[in-house]
């Protein structure tokens, strides 16, 4: 167990405790959830630059570090979806948690082909989770009637258009093992 590690599981661990904070019923229950969040989602790029600068990388990390950051995101969401009870809200939350279903089945798939490289993070998908996680931090942080809450539904829906652009990149990258006959 290496810090890296321990910020990752610490994302975890900050899942419920965003949660429970959220649905209190106090005024700074809103701003203290998202300033929560934003924290966890600094230990999102903590984790993997102090991970590579120390030559910490491994298995465990690997593993959890994706984990973490789609069961954080999908909380926050599916808090966000039910608060705020509106379909504007509701379309990218599915778009982006559909996304992260698909691909991570797919790079899964491309793993036991051997290809996981052809599936790896892009660029793109590094600008996309910064404005999702902005934009979830301004969602959590104010009621929804507000014009915050208004700028992190637009971000919400850049990142959702971001989301979708990674996985057709992701899946054109994949496409020639999915046509594949072989077994």
């Amino acid at each position: 167990m290496n810090l890296p590690n321990i910020l990752t599981l610490s994302r975890i661990l900050l899942i419920p405790v965003i949660v429970l904070v959220y649905y209190l019923p106090y005024d700074w229950s809103y701003p203290a959830a998202a300033a929560i969040f934003a924290l966890a989602s600094a230990t999102d790029w903590l984790d993997g630059y102090l991970a590579r600068k120390w030559n910490q990388t491994t298995p465990m990390g690997a593993f959890l570090d994706p984990v973490a950051d789609k069961l954080i995101v999908a909380v926050a969401l599916t808090m966000l979806v039910e608060e705020h009870h509106d379909p504007l809200l509701t379309v990218p939350a599915m778009v982006i948690i559909g996304r992260e279903i698909v691909i991570s089945a797919l790079r899964e798939w491309m793993a036991e082909m051997g290809k996981r490289a052809s599936v790896a993070v892009s660029y793109i998908g590094k600008i996309k989770t910064t404005c999702q996680m902005v934009a979830i931090i301004l969602l959590l942080l104010t009621r929804p009637d507000t014009t915050i809450a208004a700028i992190g539904t637009l971000l919400l829906y850049a990142a959702a258009i971001l989301t979708l652009w990674s996985m057709i990149v992701y899946l054109m990258a994949a496409w020639p093992e999915l046509r594949s006959n072989k077994k």
